[in-house]
């Protein structure tokens, strides 16, 4: 079955939509779980507005191109197993491997709305490249700051984990 440029980028579209929502279900989970890390909950809690502000940006996207996002094609499982596996971590380093996990996931976004930007610029779709523009510098900056922060988080958990008697892993 042979694709035109419009339908591949709405495939793309529908699966940015999908891959928002994970990434909001796997910062709700770690940021209930996190108890000992304030900076990064708090962090965490600020990226779930701008999560929740980039589905509806995307979503407006999908609308305007009056089509449905209910098919989410096979990056949306392959995105919710890699929350699943993030999202359900219960391990004793929990809270470094998540930070981890969470930049990783942040360059899987940056690198997707690269793709839908440029998608966008060869559909001359100067709206939708502008927002995809918008929400790509907003995971930039988180990537930014877990890369940042990762060194702290990690040493606190070590010195959290040496002590006795004081819980390191949330």
């Amino acid at each position: 079955m042979s694709h035109n440029s419009e339908e591949h980028f709405l495939d793309w579209v529908k699966d940015a939509h999908a891959m928002e929502k994970q990434a909001e279900s796997m910062l709700e989970k770690m940021a209930s779980r996190l108890e000992h890390y304030p900076d990064l909950k708090l962090r965490i809690e600020q990226h779930i507005v701008e999560t929740r502000e980039h589905q509806t940006l995307v979503q407006s996207v999908i609308d305007r191109y009056s089509t449905s996002q209910s098919v989410l094609k096979d990056l949306a499982g392959k995105i919710s197993a890699f929350g699943q596996s993030i999202g359900g971590v219960m391990v004793e380093d929990e809270v470094v491997k998540g930070a981890i996990s969470g930049h990783v996931f942040e360059h899987l976004e940056i690198a997707s709305y690269t793709s839908l930007i440029a998608a966008a610029q060869h559909l001359n779709d100067h709206e939708s490249a502008d927002i995809f523009s918008r929400i790509r510098e907003q995971e930039i900056a988180m990537a930014d700051w877990t890369l940042t922060h990762l060194p702290d988080v990690t040493e606190q958990y070590l010195i959290r984990s040496a002590t006795p008697g004081v819980e390191a892993k949330k």
